[in-house]
């Protein structure tokens, strides 16, 4: 049974690595709130709709002939259409234009930024699901007919395809196409830092983020590393599943929520990182690592990264003795004389608070005090 002190945070002493352009701001101040340190790593930029030709392209051979079928996928991708193209000096003919065809809504989200612009929709689906729309498509029968998609940031598997299949001319309204960050550096500090297992979660919005990390790796030559950490030692967690199509593709299994939104996705985080912290009998305390932090009788204490690397080699194998040489190896920059362990442990010690959680074992190295009792009763 797990302690927990009532004012530590579920996140707390854990480092989350965030992916997200849009809406960054707000996923990194839910995992704040929550108590995670937050590595921000943009890897991705929106384009500016007003700067956007293929946008501009699209919105023109719509009015130069329109379709009999438009698909709005989410709320902020139509408002930024409708505004971009008032900027252009198009709104009101692509007002125009949408009030005489049928148009869909994927959701009720979208359904408000289609009655604010004053229009109607003709159907939304209750489950917010893309394949529903289709379905509702394909039965209506679309061979002739010229269907119009506000796409956003990313392609929805299957969709357009599958229309084009049964016949339907398809229009692609590419809204917030996403390009490399200006500035790859945040970008490279993620991937060395889940390289070195400092992250314990990384966070994914997009697919074409999640595919922007893999191909920044690739280019680093860093590829088959990062997976790696991913599939072992990292939570890769993914707001949908076809946000999560570029990770499984490389057989990365991902963890998501039941809803496709910022907040559930921050509450599956809560749930799965503390409850992979095995919590551990020590010498009459309860010991859970987390990333960068130790709970000792649910008491959140601060451990620094030489600390951390000792505490999780001898958690490994809990009540084993591990020699000086050993625990050396783990040391980083420590080179090669076994006094710096001897350091590391005092201070590691230190930040427990509780001395006796590892004990040393004379001529041998040191060993945590585990509770072989409470062990074999749990």
């Amino acid at each position: 049974m797990q302690v927990r002190h009532p004012d530590v945070l579920p996140l707390a002493g854990f480092t989350v690595g965030v992916t997200a352009a849009r809406r960054a701001d707000d996923l990194c101040a839910l995992l704040e709130r929550r108590g995670a340190v937050v590595m921000r790593a943009p890897a991705l930029r929106i384009v500016p709709l007003p700067d956007d030709t293929e946008l501009l392209a699209a919105t023109e051979r719509l009015l130069d002939r329109g379709p009999d079928v438009v698909v709005a996928t989410t709320a902020i991708g139509f408002r930024g259409w409708i505004e971009a193209a008032d900027g252009w000096g198009l709104g009101e003919a692509l007002l125009e234009r949408l009030r005489h065809v049928e148009l869909l809504a994927r959701g009720p989200k979208v359904r408000g930024a289609i009655r604010a612009a004053g229009l109607r929709e003709s159907w939304s689906p209750a489950s917010e699901s893309m394949a529903e729309v289709l379905d509702r498509l394909l039965d209506e029968g679309v061979a002739g007919r010229r269907v119009a998609v506000q796409l956003h940031g990313e392609p929805v598997p299957g969709f357009s395809e599958a229309l084009r299949a049964a016949g339907a001319e398809v229009v692609g309204v590419p809204v917030y196409r996403w390009m490399p960050p200006e500035d790859i550096g945040p970008v490279d500090r993620l991937i060395d830092a889940a390289l070195a297992r400092g992250l314990d979660a990384v966070t994914f919005t997009s697919a074409p983020a999640a595919a922007s990390l893999l191909d920044r790796a690739e280019r680093r030559g860093l590829r088959g590393e990062l997976l790696d950490a991913l599939r072992h030692d990292i939570l890769p967690a993914c707001v949908g599943p076809v946000t999560a199509l570029p990770l499984e593709a490389h057989d990365v299994p991902t963890s998501q929520p039941e809803r496709y939104r910022l907040g559930p996705l921050v509450q599956l985080l809560a749930a799965e990182l503390p409850a992979r912290a095995r919590p551990l009998p020590v010498a009459g305390r309860r010991l859970e690592i987390r990333g960068h932090a130790v709970l000792v009788d649910g008491e959140l204490r601060a451990v620094p990264p030489a600390g951390m690397a000792l505490l999780r080699t001898l958690a490994r194998r809990p009540g084993w003795v591990v020699s000086r040489g050993d625990l050396l190896r783990v040391l980083p920059g420590a080179g090669r004389d076994e006094h710096a362990v001897e350091t590391a442990m005092a201070r590691l010690r230190a930040a427990l608070g509780a001395p006796k959680l590892i004990q040393t074992v004379v001529k041998r190295g040191y060993r945590l005090a585990l509770d072989p009792a409470e062990c074999a009763s749990a």
